[in-house]
């Protein structure tokens, strides 16, 4: 089987009109900008399926709830793959040679409990031969007004990621505490060569956050980008808490 190497850069994956720069700032004085693909700037499925994850009378069907937490993530994993590196490689047929280009980046999809799984599952479903990462983490409220949240992580179970393409993929981008605890525990593993992050609805506040803590080069795709929180760092407008909206409520 031969074997021809070509790489794909991100100018010719065909979703130019995503690219959003959110400009932040470092001391006041240098701008540093950060790529967002914010699939709400152009028109396709995935609204529909936002607007349903949305719309408080379709929240009482956890059923559906789920599947469409899952299917942005099988159209994300969709787009996301043109960003890869691939090769061209001679497949033989039943009736003779068909030359494909295929993706070459060792994949980790990495994911934090719970309301991480439905979403995990659509990228599994795209990816179906990436290594799987997962850690458990929760967040905590320190003061008596639920205005103060503390992030805590107990689980980890994760392959080697050195000179991985590390994908941390969990629905609620809101102060990014969470993303970056979690960040953190799956680096006691192994250094990624590339980072991607990827929600369901994001912040101002929570893509700050990654710009801060994560690699220069780290890349976030969200569904939409909601404008912050509010005094219990819930987004809004959001749609609630994604893990009691998937699984029920908890105690």
């Amino acid at each position: 089987m031969g074997y021809k190497h070509k790489k794909t850069s991100e100018r010719n994956v065909g979703f130019e009109y995503y690219l959003y720069f959110y400009p932040v700032y470092q001391n006041k004085t240098h701008y540093l900008p950060m790529k967002v693909i914010d699939f709400s700037k152009s028109n396709s499925i995935i609204n529909k399926y936002m607007a349903e994850m949305r719309d408080k009378d379709y929240q009482h069907n956890r059923l559906l709830f789920r599947n469409n937490i899952m299917r942005v993530g099988e159209l994300i994993a969709y787009e996301l793959s043109k960003t890869f590196d691939y090769e061209e490689r001679d497949i033989v047929t039943p009736l003779g040679v068909s030359k494909v280009s295929v993706p070459t980046d060792r994949l980790v999809l990495g994911t934090i409990f719970r309301a991480g799984l439905p979403f995990h599952q659509g990228f599994l479903n795209i990816f179906d031969h990436a290594a799987n990462a997962f850690v458990s983490a929760y967040r905590e409220y320190t003061d008596e007004a639920h205005t103060k949240v503390g992030i805590h992580v107990e689980y980890l179970a994760t392959p080697d990621l050195n000179d991985t393409t590390l994908l941390i993929v969990d629905p609620m981008l809101a102060t990014g505490g969470s993303m970056e605890m979690g960040y953190k525990a799956l680096l006691t593993k192994g250094q990624p060569k590339k980072v991607h992050v990827v929600c369901v609805i994001a912040t101002p506040n929570g893509i700050d956050h990654i710009r801060k803590t994560f690699p220069e080069d780290t890349t976030i795709w969200c569904a939409a980008v909601d404008p912050g929180l509010n005094e219990h760092k819930y987004i809004v407008p959001g749609f609630g808490d994604a893990g009691d909206l998937c699984y029920g409520g908890k105690i």
